[in-house]
Order: structure tokens, then sequence, then C-alpha cells
């Protein structure tokens, strides 16, 4: 991989692999400020130049570059599971009671290398069997991933279980499903989808778009959204949201469309 012809530099290099080896990363336009978005525990990325301290990447996901903290980073490993409920944790032993070592998100990606009694072992800790899926096994309603973020606190540029935007959610919500997507609302509404008429009946899964806000419904009457009128992953009746969504100077949704 190079991003030549992507982004200006005196060179390019074809990258090395690695993945994230933190909780959450956060990645950004420069180094050390101003987080665009972030990455989870085992994501995989393409690192192409490390300089004081910092690594500059591009995520494997998504295409997503910027600054990263070279200590966040490590050599690849190849991922057999993901975190499959809102969260879990990594644990030193195969006991609960054992010191938990890291705080894992939905979608983080693991490597399993034994099956104990009620935990997964990986070379990192142990992780209860009920929180993990098989990467080949993805989910098949977006909607319903959706819904595992409801309350999660609206965090500009998040992407994990201890805060999220309205881009991350759709976009950890269809990566579960193995649908792929961008990082950025304005991105979204252009791979995403089937523009739908404005009288087109709705239903679950449907996408809204305004002007730098995503959202999604979970049944005909009814919006999911991270938002920051909330601060929160948040449902919202579709009609009222549109009204306030106007009314505090936003505009009209731009666009709709269904998966």
């Amino acid at each position: 991989m190079s991003l030549a012809g992507k982004v200006e530099a005196e060179r390019f290099t074809q990258g090395t692999p690695a993945r994230i080896a933190v909780p959450v990363a956060d990645l950004c336009a420069t180094p050390g400020k101003g987080r665009d978005r972030q990455l989870i525990w085992g994501e995989t990325i393409t690192v192409f130049e490390e300089r004081d301290g910092f690594a500059f990447v591009q995520a494997d996901k998504d295409g997503y570059v910027g600054y990263l903290r070279a200590s966040d980073i490590a050599d690849p490993r190849p991922a057999t599971h993901r975190v499959s409920t809102p969260a879990t944790h990594l644990y030193e032993t195969e006991s609960f009671k054992s010191a938990d070592l890291a705080h894992l998100s939905f979608g983080a990606r693991v490597t399993v290398t034994a099956e104990r009694q009620k935990m997964w072992e990986t070379p990192d800790g142990y992780i209860p069997k009920k929180h993990l899926r098989p990467l080949d096994r993805s989910f098949t309603d977006p909607a319903t991933v959706a819904q595992l973020f409801f309350g999660v606190p609206y965090l500009w540029g998040g992407n994990s279980i201890l805060g999220i935007d309205c881009s991350g959610l759709v976009q950890a919500a269809l990566t579960a499903c193995d649908i792929p997507c961008p990082g950025d609302s304005d991105l979204q509404r252009t791979a995403l989808g089937q523009e739908l008429s404005p009288d087109a009946p709705r239903q679950r899964g449907d996408l809204y778009w305004w002007k730098g806000h995503i959202g999604m419904l979970v049944d005909a009457d009814t919006l999911l959204h991270a938002n920051a009128h909330h601060m929160a992953v948040a449902y919202e009746p579709i009609d009222a949201a549109i009204l306030r969504i106007k009314a505090q100077g936003d505009g009209e949704v731009i666009s709709r469309k269904r998966l």
C-alpha cells in the first residue's frame, strides 16, 4: 500500500503492517493534537513513518490517515475473534477475580490461542467466552449493532464504547456486518446505500443525513443517533428530530438512503 497521489510528501514508501495495541488510540491530523477519529484494540494499520514518538499511519478498514502515538502500535498478529458485547475486560488469568488488564470496546479484535472452561486465552490475557464472536460470524442487522451503543457518551471523533460520534456509530454498526464504511458522514453519504424518495415508506436500517450529521432508523418512527443535543447515543422520534435539527439551525434532511 502506498499513499502516492493521495497526500503530499517528499517521498513515499509501501509502509509496514501493524496493529493497535491499546484499548483506544486517537488518530490525529497533527501529532498529539486534534483527534479526527479513533482506532481500537487489534485494528490493523499501515505505518509509513515514525518520528519523535509518533507514527503516520493509514487505517486498513477505511483508508483514514493520521498520526498515532508510536507506543500505541505493535507488530501485526492475525485476529480470530471480535468483541461482540458493548465491552469486556482482558483478565490476567482464567478467573474473573484476577486483575483486569484492559477494557475492550465492542469490535475490538483479538487472537484466540486456546479454549478454557469459561474463557478464551489470548496472547494478552483471558476474555469471557460469551463476549467474543469469531470474525467469520458477522452480524446481520446494523441497527441491532447500533442499539448496543445506546447511552454511550457523545465524543467528537469517537469510535468506542467509551465515547462515539454520529459517523463512528454508523461505521461500527456496518463494519460489524462486514459492510465497508468510511469514517466521516460526508463520505458515508457518497458510499452507502440507495437514495429514497421523500414519500417512500420508512423502515429499520434507513440512514438519514443532515449537513455534518447522520443517524439510523430502528423502526419507521424512531431515529438512533449519537448527537451533541443529548450528548449521547439516543433514541428520538424521527419527525421531532427533523424539526429540532432544523430549528437549531442545521437545516433539512439532505439525503435518505437504504442499504
